[in-house]
């Protein structure tokens, strides 16, 4: 294995109406060679007081201000259902700014912009039947009724989320246009029980990197982020991509820059190598 001794950055973004504390005890599975930073959006856990956010602009201007890998640290995204969502839209505006890009854009439990999302469609429908679209994917605790703690301190919070990954998701069809695909591998991950995001849909993002893209299927319903087997299979394609690409990509300002020959065009073991069997 290539020296590791600058461990990658990992940073991960959670699901509609969580935290961070799905990404706990990741840093155990992971394997050697990579560093995990929980990325906490507001209005939530210590960030509580602050709004939060409900549209592109407001989300991308609160990710520039927390993420901010060092000028030579490699780093990857992942994000996990809306937090796929917030992964791709951070690539999209790293590359919009001229800004380095991860060396890998992984994401899980999405729909990819051009497909329907269920939830996120329906955020603005009455309570109980957000609550209903809620319990599809188990987000709705058993015995949750309107009224009780849950539905008054949660339930808010999961339709502003929502309402986010709806707006994302619109920004990034309007992309679509201008060939809004990244110039960054992509890994995007499924669970065969899952029936918000099931395997067949995720292969769709295949169409929105200009790089290499790998999918892969592990056992669970759409709450698989809380599994081993995620930050397992994670640990290892992160490990590959550090020795495919050990420089963190670094593209020219604006929509018209050249993409990096070693994501556009990479050398060596082709995109399947992503994730070591």
């Amino acid at each position: 294995m290539a020296d590791m001794a600058a461990p990658v950055r990992l940073y991960c973004f959670a699901h509609a109406g969580a935290g961070v504390s799905a990404f706990h005890g990741w840093a155990r599975t992971l394997g050697p060679g990579v560093e995990t930073v929980p990325v906490l959006l507001p209005g939530r856990e210590s960030r509580r007081r602050e709004p939060r956010p409900t549209e592109r602009a407001a989300l991308v201007a609160d990710l520039l201000e927390h993420v901010r890998p060092e000028p030579d640290q490699t780093f990857v995204l992942y994000g996990h259902s809306l937090g796929a969502m917030v992964a791709h839209t951070l690539t999209q505006a790293l590359q919009e700014r001229g800004l380095p890009l991860p060396a890998l854009l992984a994401v899980g439990a999405c729909p990819p912009p051009d497909r329907a999302n269920e939830l996120s469609d329906d955020f603005p429908a009455s309570d109980a039947t957000l609550m209903d679209r809620l319990r599809t994917v188990g987000a709705v605790p058993d015995g949750a009724t309107p009224g009780d703690y849950w539905h008054r301190a949660l339930l808010p919070v999961l339709r502003d989320d929502l309402r986010l990954a709806h707006a994302l998701r619109a920004a990034a069809r309007r992309t679509a246009d201008l060939d809004g695909r990244v110039p960054v591998p992509l890994l995007a991950l499924s669970a065969d029980r899952d029936p918000l995001a099931p395997p067949a849909v995720v292969e769709g993002w295949r169409n929105w990197s200009a790089g290499p893209v790998v999918t892969r299927t592990v056992g669970g319903d759409h709450f698989f982020v809380r599994s081993s087997a995620l930050p397992r299979l994670l640990g290892r394609a992160i490990r590959v991509v550090q020795r495919l690409c050990p420089a963190p990509p670094a593209p020219g300002p604006g929509r018209d820059t050249v993409p990096d020959p070693r994501h556009g065009a990479p050398q060596g073991p082709g995109p399947r190598a992503l994730v070591a069997r």
